[in-house]
């Protein structure tokens, strides 16, 4: 498929075949200033897109705007232009108590508690992050000295159904589920990883997801979350060269 992808404006060569994946378009430059000659591909709406290399393997990021559809839409037409293996990149709401600001959360499942991965698969299908994927970022966590937990994501539809739910009409619903994730054992919420987890078992790819965790005090700087993203790229890059 050579066209140009009609949302994030890509064809077939633009992109590596390892992608990362941020929400925030902001966020693409100053990942992609941790690739080797990395240059500006496109941008349309949500979507800014960066290529450069790490260990001479061509390598890209995307953005994805906030939430599951837009995330769904930059995946399959990532896909189509010939990326295999992505890393969800972003920030989440600790589940757990005692969780410290700045703990990343390595992410191994998600909670399908949004609408559009069931536009794709029923919900009974879950929603698991690829088991190479995970190991990288885990081993990657260890290696920059990074506090991490590796678990159960809560993928939503509303930030402030999370943030304020004691604005909504359904409060008691929502804060009965939040209750019963916690119990569950879930790490973190966000607003991503379960569409691109059902998506990418479908699509037959990889996709993982590390996010840096609201807690008790401050959150500090990113820079941790994407030295651990771009070292897991490596990583998997190595593993796949070896394989």
């Amino acid at each position: 498929m050579s066209e140009k992808q009609h949302h994030i404006h890509l064809v077939p060569g633009d992109v590596g075949e390892y992608v990362l994946l941020p929400g925030d378009p902001g966020r693409a430059e100053v990942i992609a200033a941790h690739f080797d000659n990395p240059k500006h591909i496109a941008t349309n709406r949500e979507y800014v897109t960066y290529t450069g290399y790490l260990d001479g393997v061509k390598v890209s990021v995307t953005s994805t705007g906030i939430g599951c559809p837009s995330a769904a839409i930059a995946m399959e037409e990532l896909v189509r232009v010939g990326a295999k293996t992505f890393i969800r990149v972003g920030t989440s709401g600790s589940i757990q108590p005692g969780t410290k600001g700045g703990e990343l959360a390595i992410v191994s499942g998600a909670i399908r508690d949004e609408g559009t991965s069931s536009h794709y698969m029923p919900i009974e299908f879950p929603a698991v992050a690829d088991l190479e994927v995970v190991q990288a970022l885990r081993s990657a966590a260890i290696a920059k000295n990074v506090p991490y937990r590796v678990g159960i994501s809560q993928s939503k539809d509303s930030f402030y159904g999370e943030v304020e739910p004691e604005h909504s009409g359904v409060s008691t619903r929502l804060l009965e589920r939040w209750r019963a994730w916690e119990i569950g054992g879930a790490i973190c919420s966000e607003m991503e990883a379960s569409t691109l987890f059902v998506l990418a078992s479908m699509l037959r790819v990889r996709a993982g997801g590390v996010m840096v965790m609201h807690g008790e005090g401050e959150l500090g700087s990113l820079e941790p979350l994407i030295e651990t993203a771009v070292l897991a790229i490596r990583e998997l890059i190595k593993g796949d060269q070896n394989a």
